[in-house]
């Protein structure tokens, strides 16, 4: 006797499409990508791949998906017209006839196309859309996540140190995301020495995407790091109670700082400082022993100009009417502690304040007006013989 072979029955078109809900959910779960964008995303792909095997179809397609009745559907709907010239826009009227006795011409018929007849090259257009539509929802959260952070201090990891050009690779991460920055040795402090598994604080310049992803731009160079050190430091500057008006940095040996304090009980050096230094000695040992000059803001250029050559003495200040620059007097001793190494104390100073400062020494000055007045008797004394 022979055995009957009873064929195996498929999933129903309800049960296909709660599995695929299903898949959506766990997918907002894991990766936290909004099942909306995917369903979106999934819907341009089914059309997409309807398209590709039915040269001729427009934009006559409609994606039904309801998530609550687990249902997801492909609709065409076509004209009624006498004469077909395009079977994927079109049905004649005796063919719309055959399902629905009452339908005329000029009208629109609606008919449900099985997504398991799309083929494989569709169903591979289908799958490419929504792995791309993944990717985009996670670089898009990615982008998201540290968007807001531009300007802002940031711990990560070294993963990785390249050989060649001695970039640095740190991990940050935001709430749930990651992503990978790029320390260039341009935005490195020199003489700074790390190894993979270092814990590392930067300094977010920018965030931006490309087309691989996102991209933020770090740096230990720049003098937002110093600000956003003391903001974290000193709960004055974080209050606002003390205001940092100006930084100029050169990182790696030396910044010089101007604070304002909008409270005249609160000493805006002081604060920053710290008791016994403490508050400073922080950040300095974050900045592997950067000097840091600390100097009290001030309106009146004169007194400004002179706070910001610390530590050397001034004798005076005379601001200049040609451009924004000044002449500064200091004792003979104190020279070459106002230009600096190098002329690093009268190059920060110069950009703290926005002025060019012109540097003399008391006697160098004295010499100078000498030489001036003996230049103005001579040609005093040759207009003299010319008349």
């Amino acid at each position: 006797m022979a055995k009957r072979i009873s064929k195996k029955k498929g999933p129903t078109p309800e049960e296909d499409a709660q599995e695929f809900f299903l898949a959506l959910d766990m997918l907002e779960k894991e990766r936290g990508i909004k099942k909306e964008y995917m369903l979106e995303k999934i819907t341009q792909a089914l059309v997409s791949a309807y398209k590709r095997d039915h040269e001729g179809a427009e934009e006559n397609i409609v994606i039904q998906a309801d998530p609550e009745k687990n249902i997801l559907r492909m609709i065409i709907r076509r004209d009624v017209v006498e004469t077909v010239d395009n079977p994927y826009t079109e049905i004649s009227l005796e063919d719309a006839r055959k399902s629905l006795p009452n339908v005329g011409l000029g009208d629109v018929v609606s008919s449900e196309v099985k997504t398991k007849n799309f083929g494989r090259i569709a169903a591979q257009t289908a799958r490419q859309v929504i792995i791309q539509g993944i990717r985009e929802a996670e670089r898009g959260m990615v982008y998201d996540a540290f968007s807001g952070k531009t300007q802002e201090l940031m711990t990560g990891t070294v993963t990785r140190i390249d050989p060649i050009t001695g970039a640095l690779h740190v991990r940050l991460s935001s709430g749930k995301e990651f992503t990978d920055a790029l320390l260039t040795a341009g935005e490195q402090v020199k003489g700074e020495h790390y190894t993979e598994g270092n814990r590392i604080k930067v300094y977010i310049v920018e965030v931006r995407r490309d087309t691989r992803g996102t991209k933020v731009l770090i740096s230990r160079t720049h003098f937002g790091l110093v600000k956003r050190l003391f903001e974290l430091e000193v709960p004055e500057i974080f209050d606002g109670v003390v205001e940092i008006r100006s930084i100029a940095r050169e990182a790696g040996s030396r910044t010089k700082m101007a604070v304002w304090s909008n409270n005249p009980e609160v000493d805006p050096i002081g604060a920053c400082v710290g008791t016994r230094g403490q508050r400073v000695n922080t950040i300095v040992e974050e900045l592997h022993g950067e000097k840091v000059d600390i100097i009290k803001y001030s309106e009146d250029p004169i007194a400004y100009v002179a706070a910001a050559l610390a530590p050397a003495d001034v004798v005076s200040v005379e601001v200049l009417e040609e451009g924004k620059s000044c002449r500064v007097i200091v004792p003979d001793d104190q020279l070459s502690l106002a230009i600096g190494k190098e002329g690093q104390n009268a190059r920060l100073a110069a950009k703290l304040t926005g002025y060019k400062i012109d540097i003399k020494s008391v006697s160098g000055a004295a010499q100078a007006e000498e030489e001036a007045d003996a230049l103005f008797a001579e040609e005093d004394a040759a207009e003299e013989e010319i008349f």
